[in-house]
C-alpha cells in the first residue's frame, strides 16, 4: 500500500498533468480519497452531488470502520 506522501505525490504529479477540463478518472479518485481517509476500497461509484459529479469512493479502515469519501469528478478534491 502507498505511503501518505508518496499518495500526495502521485495525486499531485496526475492534477499537474491533468487539464482542467478533464474528469478525474476512478483511479485518480481512489487515489485523492486515500489521502483523506488510509485504508482499503470496497468501491467506487460516479455519483450526482446538486449540480456537481464526484465520485463516492467506500473504503474500510485497520479499524473496520467503514468511511464513505466524495471525490470531485472535475478538480480531484475531496468534497
Amino acid at each position: 500500500m502507498l505511503t501518505r506522501l508518496a499518495c500526495s505525490l502521485l495525486v499531485a504529479l496526475m492534477l499537474a498533468c491533468t487539464p482542467a477540463w478533464a474528469d478525474v478518472s476512478r483511479d485518480e479518485a481512489v487515489v485523492a480519497a486515500l489521502q483523506v481517509v488510509s485504508g482499503r476500497v470496497l468501491s467506487v461509484d460516479k455519483a450526482q452531488m446538486g449540480k456537481r459529479v464526484a465520485w463516492r469512493v467506500k473504503l474500510v479502515t485497520a479499524g473496520g470502520d467503514v468511511r464513505v469519501v466524495m471525490i470531485d469528478a472535475a478538480t480531484g478534491r475531496s468534497l
